[in-house]
């Protein structure tokens, strides 16, 4: 055990050794029943004497934080719940500059329970069903690039920018959606949330404006603050961005990035209309404006004809894209994509490297395998059947037990659904009541740069349960606002 001990201090070395011990049981650095070392042992690895050590454990022993089993050893002891030290306990001592990080943190909008949560609880929070997922297919192929690759596939890869034959596939795919593109411009990234900040640190600095949707992606509003940047809100219609809007808010604040989900948007689901899609790259063209174009999952769409991407319209690296496998197959695959033309791409290739090195070469590998021998088409293919049944169970939900104040519109793709409660009614009141009733959503305060905004909606994620739970989830929110209305 490294002990730090200063022999210059006016604490005797026994005391240190038993504060050092006393605050690591107490933390939690210890857990209980751990075996800590004899005090032989002990004494010859910190340079001291066995006396020494011996007076320590002896004052610990007698405060019950250490216990001797005979022909054993010596070990922490379990502690009473009220003689834990909270782990988040903040010092007295803390250096300053420890003081100016927490000034600085900003409390998340949460919302604790007021009971506990029932072990039949619905939850509404979430991407898609990881039992939908076609597991041993999935297995099948890594066992397939292990074998073919061998230790290859476990180094760290070749090129920062990623794997090249999984940058060709994804150039491949993109070719199929109208966005034309090299694999030279495709950088892997871990998730398309790591593409966002790589994006970010790239481009921007703290104080910088950057313009988003109102309301927009919760993850995207915690790294713009994380990262000190001012956020600018548009609202949105049935039609997406009211880009119509944008102008004024350019000219006054000057952003210096634009922020879009143009596809099933999160949260509200919604899909920007083709002329504001023209719109909003000629007005960012015309103020020198980078747009960031978020695709999350644009390939689950349910009816309608898929419209243009706004990197389709780019003729002159106007827009970076990002995209992503993880929502379609598994949050914890972790793997995303960024396509960016011009000397920014090596900016943002190197902004990679000093971050991470490079992503996982083996599931690189074994993602381009899945894509190309069909296997990922397929399961979108099952997935987009799935999900459209599900998002109609909750629609016949909602408007079979939900009443005509709250509004909601039928996305056309996507996972999440947008309800709008009455604006006298606020989702943080509702939500503790609708966990005591079984039920779970998320509260549309994460979602706008002013929480306030956000009260009166809530999302609902419609992939991750099947009819039945559905129905019954959406038949306790019902019941919860009936109660809140009493």
């Amino acid at each position: 055990m490294r002990i730090p001990l200063d022999p210059q201090s006016r604490t005797p070395l026994y005391r240190q050794i038993e504060d050092w011990f006393r605050e690591n049981i107490h933390t939690g650095g210890l857990p209980p029943d751990v075996k800590i070392p004899s005090t032989r042992d002990l004494a010859d690895e910190l340079g001291v004497s066995r006396i020494t050590v011996k007076n320590a454990y002896a004052n610990l022993e007698s405060d019950g934080l250490i216990y001797t089993r005979e022909g054993s050893g010596t070990f922490v002891a379990s502690l009473f719940p009220e003689d834990k030290t909270p782990s988040t306990a903040v010092p007295a001592n803390w250096p300053f500059w420890q003081l100016e990080a927490t000034e600085e943190i900003q409390e998340p909008v949460e919302v604790t329970p007021a009971a506990p949560i029932r072990d039949d609880l619905i939850s509404f929070i979430g991407v898609g069903d990881p039992r939908a997922f076609p597991l041993k297919d999935f297995t099948h192929t890594i066992r397939d690039v292990l074998e073919s690759d061998g230790t290859t596939a476990l180094e760290y890869g070749g090129l920062h920018a990623g794997y090249y034959p999984l940058r060709k596939t994804i150039s491949q795919i993109l070719a199929s959606q109208g966005i034309q593109s090299r694999p030279e411009e495709v950088l892997i990234t871990a998730g398309s949330q790591q593409g966002l900040s790589l994006v970010c640190q790239t481009l921007l600095k703290p104080g910088d404006v950057v313009i988003v949707e109102k309301p927009t992606y919760n993850f995207a509003l915690e790294l713009f603050r994380a990262l000190r940047l001012k956020i600018i809100g548009i609202p949105v219609d049935r039609q997406g961005m009211q880009v119509e809007q944008l102008e004024p808010v350019l000219q006054q604040y000057h952003p210096r990035m634009i922020y879009s989900i143009p596809v099933f948007q999160n949260p509200g689901g919604m899909c920007l209309s083709a002329p504001r899609r023209r719109l909003l790259l000629e007005l960012a063209s015309c103020y020198n404006v980078p747009i960031l174009e978020d695709d999350f999952v644009s390939d689950l769409r349910f009816e309608g004809r898929a419209l243009p991407a706004i990197k389709s319209l780019d003729k002159n690296g106007q827009v970076i894209y990002i995209g992503t496998f993880s929502k379609m197959l598994m949050p914890g695959l972790r793997i995303g994509y960024l396509l960016a033309r011009g000397p920014i791409f090596e900016r943002l290739v190197r902004q990679k490297w000093v971050q991470d090195l490079a992503t996982s070469n083996l599931m690189q590998r074994v993602l381009d395998r899945y894509v190309t021998v069909g296997r990922y088409q397929a399961h979108l293919r099952r997935s987009t059947r799935l999900y459209r049944k599900r998002r109609d169970a909750m629609v016949a939900a909602l408007r079979r037990y939900l009443p005509p104040s709250v509004s909601f519109d039928v996305p056309h793709g996507g996972l999440f659904l947008w309800l709008r409660l009455p604006e006298d009614m606020s989702c943080l009141d509702l939500l503790p009541l609708a966990m005591q009733n079984g039920v779970e959503f998320s509260p549309g305060t994460r979602y706008f740069p002013d929480p306030e905004e956000g009260k009166p909606n809530l999302r609902l994620n419609f992939a991750t349960h099947t009819p039945q739970e559905i129905e019954e989830g959406i038949r306790r929110l019902a019941v919860t606002l009936s109660k809140i209305r009493e």
